[in-house]
């Protein structure tokens, strides 16, 4: 199988203020997977927006970027509210996990140690990899992985973890260029994110024209 192309409606690790007017003139792209992050948006304005996405047929995720048990469950209550079907994001704890289970969200935690934001990954390979054998045995739906955000080699790291973690792996942030796409198309992760490249249009001018042509790149047999 092919990656899945989310798409997030951000920019910066931040979502963009007109995520909706975004989406509904992209809705009818091929993207099946969208997202954005748990910051700024008033919680009402996210529940319509993935309420839309959802009345559209699409499959909804949120991303949160937090280092604290604390602000993951808050970003797991959020996607809660928003009627998410996957919550990416927070550094791995069991109160999260459990209230994903509860609420019949897919979780998929950070591995790594990772800083700031936009955030930065640090770690070995060897580290993370033992990171997502243990969460593996916790029974989570995948990681994410903020391949392109490491510190050391990037492509080393997100090719251990697809091969060898033995969970589905979203390779996250900073996939900007079509050869980085194309190593995420011959590694073939589960998913992959593209969010600020699509605004800063790195494949195209409009968002709709991006999502189409990375789409189309993902899909073509070579």
């Amino acid at each position: 199988m092919m990656p899945e192309l989310i798409v997030m409606l951000t920019h910066n690790d931040l979502t963009v203020e007109n995520a909706y007017q975004v989406f509904d003139e992209c809705r009818d792209t091929k993207a099946r997977y969208w997202g954005f992050k748990e910051q700024p948006l008033p919680i009402e304005e996210m529940q319509r927006i993935y309420a839309h996405m959802k009345a559209c047929g699409k499959r909804t995720v949120l991303e949160v970027v937090a280092y604290t048990e604390a602000e993951g469950l808050e970003g797991a209550q959020m996607a809660a509210a928003c009627g998410c079907d996957v919550l990416m994001g927070t550094c791995y704890s069991e109160s999260i996990h459990r209230f994903c289970r509860e609420h019949h969200i897919d979780y998929m935690p950070f591995v790594g140690h990772i800083t700031g934001r936009p955030s930065v990954l640090q770690g070995s390979v060897e580290s993370m990899l033992d990171e997502a054998k243990a969460l593996k045995q916790q029974g989570v739906s995948g990681i994410d992985l903020l391949g392109y955000r490491y510190d050391a080699d990037a492509e080393q790291l997100i090719a251990a973890m697809v091969t060898d973690s033995g969970l589905p792996v979203c390779v996250a942030g900073s996939i900007d260029c079509y050869e980085r796409l194309q190593f995420i198309k011959d590694i073939r992760p589960w998913a992959f994110t593209i969010g600020s490249a699509f605004f800063e249009q790195k494949f195209g001018t409009s968002i709709a024209e991006q999502i189409t042509r990375v789409c189309k790149f993902i899909e073509r047999n070579n």
